[in-house]
């Protein structure tokens, strides 16, 4: 997928990203209430930027959600995955219309260089993020406080939105911070 391929820029959008079985596909598929995203049980599915139109949830303004490839996962085709950066990049650095970027860690994993990679690069490259810790579920309380603690800390954050695609926990947040980003307009 090049630059040209992508869909004309009419509607704010809001990329997804992260490693490979992070749970993009299970976010996407809660917060759109439908399942555009295929779940595989197979890391490294996703190989370019599938982009699915839809409302927020009083189906008052119209987003574009950007489901971008995992990264991360040592078995996919290192001519596949060395293609990435040719319309990853280029697509996080100069899409218009991209608002926010959406950062997936897996709560249950520690901090990864590959996360702060990315993480760092959305800082340089000026553009508006937030993370996400995933699979939030999965952890009891005194779990789920020392492994937020211990990823804001190893990735440098001030915010992480804990999410569970699950039991739908923090979703109506991270909505909160979908539209925010687009400062409202609609």
């Amino acid at each position: 997928m090049a630059a040209q391929q992508f869909p004309a820029p009419d509607a704010p959008e809001i990329a997804f990203l992260g490693r490979s079985n992070v749970g993009k596909s299970s976010l996407l598929n809660t917060l759109t209430g439908e399942k555009p995203a295929k779940v595989s049980s197979t890391p490294g599915r996703t190989r370019a930027i599938n982009f699915f139109a839809l409302l927020d949830p009083s189906q008052r303004r119209r987003f574009v959600f950007a489901d971008l490839p995992g990264y991360g996962y040592a078995k996919i085709s290192k001519s596949i995955s060395a293609g990435w950066p040719a319309f990853i990049e280029p697509y996080l650095a100069i899409r218009s219309t991209l608002k926010l970027c959406v950062c997936l860690v897996d709560s249950n994993v520690p901090a990864q260089q590959s996360d702060r990679q990315l993480i760092d690069w959305l800082r340089a490259a000026g553009r508006d993020f937030a993370v996400v810790a995933t699979k939030i579920d999965r952890l009891s309380g005194n779990e789920r406080t020392k492994n937020l603690l211990a990823l804001k800390k190893g990735l440098e954050l001030d915010e992480l939105l804990p999410v569970s695609a699950k039991t739908g926990y923090g979703v109506k947040e991270l909505w909160a911070r979908i539209e925010a980003a687009d400062g409202g307009e609609g």
